[in-house]
């Protein structure tokens, strides 16, 4: 359905899940964070991390480990509580906390008395106007005591991480989980009163075919999935040490990945689902996913394509970032050093980027293309990529009209790397990314 231009792929890009990049965070002075919390008027986000699996899969460039000892975990969980009231006790008063969002790892290798304990920390220390409450999950450790407590907190959204059904590929990626297991937990969580469930899935896994993708497309509608993340795997075992375990010559190559994304988007788009982006799908007549993206209100953060409208979205946790207009703030990744920090009451985020006039401009027109595929842009702007932009115009999957640029159909595989070219870091930046489908 899409036709495929290998070098306009040739070059790994970004996924802006923020502008500028975490690849392009350094150290921010001493006081920015504090005075950003301290001016977090209005509509606050709170992400919490919780960086432990039970099982650790191959592929994951998460910041996670394992949840093995006891001690480490009790520890981590101690601090988190410290930070929170730390951070709560910051926030102006007028601070009202609209959607809760917990991931990781994962947060279900907590225990469920323990998540009951975050909430009801949060509860004491910040303003909770009826937030959204939203949760990662690992099906392989689903539990009746899990699905309990998201009943009683009254959690409304849930993301599975299934990646793939098919056998084979699970093992090479080290998530082995029958769809026993996945039927298993979509039944608790519908049980408990969640309304908008998410499947994680991946094409362009070791060994994958296009039939192995239709096959987990097919499983999930039939699940009754509301949202949908169709990620391409990003292999880069050169940032994620653990990625080697996988056999790299068993990868797909570029072309492959690219029809599985075509077929991924097309039989979705004809099965009942609304195109967020590039690769989200939500079920239309209800999903609030699945309505922005129809009013042209999407909008993008660190959890991906959103329909949250708070302008500060506060990371609690190792490693979790925080996003306000002039600032993107990230805590110590290191658990022992976050654990360390935030237990004697200090602030840990010590890394992140003033953002300026300029970054935040740029950043709109990251965001129009990829959330709704269009953006304004100033002459001066204008001027300084038009030349990079005629390879698309000519092949016809971009248009300029006046200053708008927009995507067209054609060019929706495109659109991170349509993107890249109002990244003004990314000349400067010698960190490598993934494949931009």
């Amino acid at each position: 359905m899409w036709t495929y231009y290998p070098d306009l792929l040739a070059t790994p890009v970004p996924r802006y899940t923020s502008y500028p990049t975490a690849a392009d965070f350094g150290e921010i002075p001493a006081q920015a964070y504090r005075e950003a919390l301290e001016s977090a008027h209005g509509d606050v986000s709170l992400y919490l991390h919780i960086p432990f699996c039970e099982q650790i899969c191959f592929y994951c460039g998460c910041n996670t480990g394992r949840a093995n000892r006891q001690h480490r975990l009790a520890s981590y969980l101690e601090a988190l509580h410290t930070e929170i009231a730390t951070v709560g006790a910051l926030l102006p008063s007028d601070a009202r906390v609209r959607r809760i969002s917990f991931g990781g790892g994962s947060p279900n290798a907590i225990a469920p008395a323990d998540m009951l304990a975050l909430i009801d920390a949060l509860a004491t220390h910040f303003d909770l106007d009826a937030p959204i409450l939203s949760t990662e999950l690992d099906p392989r450790t689903m539990s009746p005591d899990w699905a309990d407590a998201i009943g009683k907190v009254g959690f409304d959204r849930a993301s599975l991480g299934v990646q793939t059904f098919a056998t084979h590929c699970q093992e090479a990626i080290g998530r082995v989980q029958g769809e026993d297991i996945i039927v298993r937990s979509v039944d608790w969580l519908r049980d408990a009163g969640v309304t908008s469930l998410n499947f994680d899935l991946m094409y362009g896994l070791p060994g994958q075919g296009g039939q192995d993708l239709l096959d987990s497309l097919q499983r999930t509608r039939a699940l009754g999935a509301d949202r949908i993340a169709l990620f391409g795997y990003a292999h880069v075992p050169h940032i994620v040490p653990r990625q080697r375990a996988i056999d790299a010559s068993k990868l797909p190559g570029q072309e492959a990945r690219f029809a599985m994304a075509g077929l991924g988007y097309g039989y979705l788009c004809t099965h009942g689902y609304t195109p967020v982006g590039f690769d989200h799908f939500a079920r239309p007549g209800g999903d609030p996913l699945a309505a922005a993206a129809l009013a042209g209100t999407l909008g993008r953060n660190f959890q991906g394509f959103t329909d949250d409208t708070a302008r500060n979205l506060i990371g609690l946790g190792a490693s979790a970032i925080s996003s306000f207009p002039g600032l993107l703030a990230q805590n110590e990744k290191n658990s022992g050093r976050y654990r360390m920090r935030a237990s004697q009451g200090l602030l840990s985020a010590d890394r992140g980027i003033l953002r300026t006039a300029q970054d935040r401009y740029r950043a709109s027109v990251i965001e129009g293309l990829l959330c709704r595929g269009r953006a304004r842009l100033g002459a001066k702007l204008m001027a300084q990529v038009r030349g990079a932009l005629t390879l698309f115009i000519d092949r016809g999957l971009v248009s300029l009209d006046d200053d708008w640029l927009t995507i067209l159909p054609e060019g929706l595989p495109y659109a991170r790397t349509v993107a890249a070219h109002f990244d003004s870091y990314r000349s400067i930046s010698a960190r490598q990314f993934s494949s931009a489908v």
